[in-house]
């Protein structure tokens, strides 16, 4: 195979790795798509393997389009039968095929997060809730944690606590709203496929037997469903082949479990490990600072980055003496590095949080600077877009109730607010569907005439439009939607222009549902379908596409985004903005190892982003929560060795440290300012042991202790969160 020539050593011996579970731990940069790519094609080039008996699993549909379109290119040939794509869109496809076996109505629909929220917020108002107790956002994040580690409500145990118990009845409750609705929520996509297959032993069999191999991409972002599902397909033959990067491990918040990767050899004994190290993205200098960063990890498996690429420039440390003048500089040296060649769009921003880029966003503004904030409003996400698909998914499933909701109000109908609670409350003493409850509510004739009559235009509209699915095509039937549900109409009163935009987004949604029908019919495998099942797959495939990242702007412009949102992003000039303690890592995972390990791979993805140079900023005080506070460069920035930094800015400390030096009658009010301890004196932390304290830094409750830990090394503790106690 040609492909096998461009390989480096490593790449070859994970591609050509014996047959078995192989995990290969791939660092930043190092050619993991390749390998994935050159694997399955050797898969099926050597080991005379079918692309039938394939499975390969990614975490983004952009991903999985890209894998899909290099194995094409490089055997030469479409690939129909290869199952490739993300874990929802897989398990998907598996409860399509198979409803009954996973106790669903065929037509289900799956909800996205928006839609998740609004039936949390109803089911709140409901129940009369007080959101003081519980509120929607915390409803929807308690359900997806438990769905996605495999828990139903009635395997969540019950505590002292009176909100968790509450919540327990209310995913309760919820998922029998869902399955009155016919709907599934993301989780709830792969919750439902595992309990299928686990209860299922033929059906298991089945799909064991038929993927012969699996392969999965960032392996170390998996979470326990995920993990389980891999396993439970891969059990029989134990033919897994993963890849993954434990050091960019940097979801734990959302579910992901490093452990899956770390403990990989643990779960498949026999299993064969190979390590890329050779990076092939950044200079020799920003690996070496990324090395050095990472190594102060203990739950890691040991890597190193190296690169040919020789460059002699340092990474640039800027230490400002506020935010305004750390985004003041950044905002200079991209005016700077701009006129010298370098695109906009090859210089990005990174933070830790939101809320840091408001600074940056209005300096860019005063400079005339275009940007980007990475990760903006998508096609699918879009109100228009969000409005035909409301009438879409109810005319496919009438009893869907979140799409209701939104169809009856938009455009408004002369359908009150007290009209649609009278139809929410028969819904509930009835326990049906909204549908269902708007048809004993005209069978009652109790509304006013107009009212009564508003209600049965809008019921008459959705069975005629119904009724019209079966003679159309599939974009000219979304074409009658949007014309009878008067939606064009409605945009085009609004002003400045946007509602031309709506429309343009319109007639593109029309021209996406056309292109899904002809590559569906394109396509071997795909099953014959009836034009409700074309419309009722076309809803599928693209709530699962609204999840897919990042947006199609290719001006050139400044790049800023979360440093979550930049993993997988490579740029010419990285700018890593509030290096300090407090912020990045933050207060409260200064004390917490685990949280400390993720904070750290999270800085390791940062400083991996650049390509060629690379712009670290602190500054010595901002404005927190209306408080100026004043703050020290972060223990990241400090871990990177001086020899491949150069400083500039202010040489500024929020205080003269206090050193054991300088330890006369001049410290004693310090000293007695930190809550009873001094500078020498042995102290016992919880996590690190034992230590002597040997610098104090500011005031109140941001000052900060310095301790020599006996087999920690030294460790600077916010003093109000240090838990230290005096031996």
């Amino acid at each position: 195979m040609s492909m096998l020539e461009s390989l480096n050593n490593a790449q070859y011996d994970a591609v050509t790795a014996p047959l078995g579970p192989v995990r290969v731990l791939a660092g930043a940069g190092s050619g993991k798509t390749r390998v994935l790519v050159a694997r399955i094609a050797w898969l099926i080039e050597t080991e005379q393997t079918t692309p039938h008996g394939i499975l390969a699993v990614t975490f983004t549909n952009k991903a999985a389009l890209e894998m899909r379109t290099r194995l094409e290119t490089v055997l030469n040939r479409p690939l129909r039968s290869l199952w490739l794509g993300t874990f929802h869109s897989l398990c998907h496809r598996l409860l399509r095929l198979h409803p009954t076996e996973a106790h669903l109505d065929p037509n289900f629909q799956i909800m996205d997060s928006d839609d998740q929220l609004r039936l949390c917020k109803r089911l709140l108002k409901e129940r009369n809730v007080d959101d003081k107790v519980v509120t929607a956002k915390s409803l929807q994040s308690f359900i997806n944690h438990h769905k996605d580690e495999g828990r139903r409500a009635s395997h969540i145990e019950r505590g002292h606590n009176f909100a968790h118990n509450m919540m327990i009845d209310l995913y309760a409750q919820y998922q029998t709203i869902c399955a009155q609705s016919s709907l599934v929520d993301f989780s709830e996509i792969l919750l439902r496929t595992l309990e299928m297959l686990r209860s299922n032993d033929a059906l298991l069999k089945h799909y064991q037997q038929r993927f012969q191999f699996v392969l999965v991409d960032e392996f170390q972002d998996t979470n326990s469903i995920q993990y389980a599902w891999l396993k439970l397909l891969s059990g029989g033959h134990q033919q897994i082949f993963v890849v993954g990067d434990d050091d960019q491990s940097i979801y734990g918040w959302r579910g992901a479990r490093v452990e899956n990767i770390l403990n990989f050899d643990q779960d498949f004994p026999n299993s064969t490990t190979v390590r890329l190290e050779q990076n092939y993205r950044s200079t020799s200098t920003i690996l070496e600072a990324a090395n050095h960063v990472i190594a102060k990890n203990s739950e890691r498996l040991d890597k190193k980055l190296w690169t040919e690429q020789k460059d002699d420039s340092l990474i640039t440390q800027y230490a400002a003496m506020d935010a305004y003048e750390e985004a003041q500089y950044v905002v200079d040296q991209i005016k700077l590095a701009t006129s010298k060649g370098t695109p906009r769009v090859e210089q990005a921003i990174l933070y830790r949080s939101n809320a840091q880029s408001r600074i940056f966003e209005e300096i860019l503004l005063r400079a005339n600077i275009p940007y980007r904030i990475y990760g903006g409003l998508r096609f699918f996400d879009r109100m228009e877009i969000k409005d035909i698909i409301s009438y879409l998914r109810l005319i496919v499933n009438p009893h869907d109730d979140i799409s209701f909701e939104r169809a009856i109000t938009t455009p408004a109908k002369g359908i009150g607010a007290a009209t649609i609670e009278k139809i929410r409350l028969e819904a509930m003493q009835t326990e049906v569907s909204l549908w269902t409850a708007l048809q004993n509510t005209l069978e009652s004739q109790q509304l006013a005439k107009r009212a009564q009559n508003a209600l049965m235009s809008f019921k008459c509209l959705i069975e005629n439009l119904t009724d019209a699915l079966a003679d159309l095509t599939l974009d000219q039937f979304i074409q009658e939607v949007i014309d009878r549900a008067e939606l064009e109409a409605h945009y085009k009163k609004e002003p400045m222009g946007r509602g031309e935009d709506r429309i343009e987004n319109l007639n593109e949604f029309i021209s996406a549902s056309r292109q899904f029908v002809e590559d569906y019919n394109n396509d071997p495998a795909a099953q014959p379908l009836t034009m409700h099942g074309y419309l009722s797959e076309f809803l599928g495939r693209i709530t699962l596409d609204s999840t897919a990242n990042g947006d199609d702007d290719q001006a050139d412009k400044v790049q800023l985004m979360t440093l979550h949102s930049s993993k997988g992003l490579e740029f010419e000039h990285v700018y890593l903005v509030g290096m300090d303690d407090g912020l990045f890592p933050s207060e409260s995972s200064m004390n917490d190892p685990a949280r400390l390990e993720e904070e750290r791979r999270l800085a390791y993805v940062g400083i991996t982003r650049a390509k060629r140079l690379l712009t670290l900023t602190t500054a010595a005080s901002r404005m927190i929560h209306g408080k100026t506070i004043h703050l020290t460069p972060s223990c990241f920035v400090k871990d990177i060795p001086s020899t491949l930094v150069q400083m500039k800015g202010a040489k500024v400390s929020i205080s003269k440290p206090v050193t054991a030096r300088s330890s006369s009658h001049t410290n004693t009010s310090q000293d007695q300012a930190m809550n009873g301890f001094a500078l020498g004196q042995t102290v016992t932390h919880p996590v690190f042991g034992d230590g002597v304290i040997t610098n104090f830094e500011g005031v109140g409750n941001h000052a900060r202790v310095t301790v020599n830990f006996r087999t920690a090394g030294q460790k600077t503790l916010v003093m109000a969160y240090a838990k230290l106690t005096v031996i």
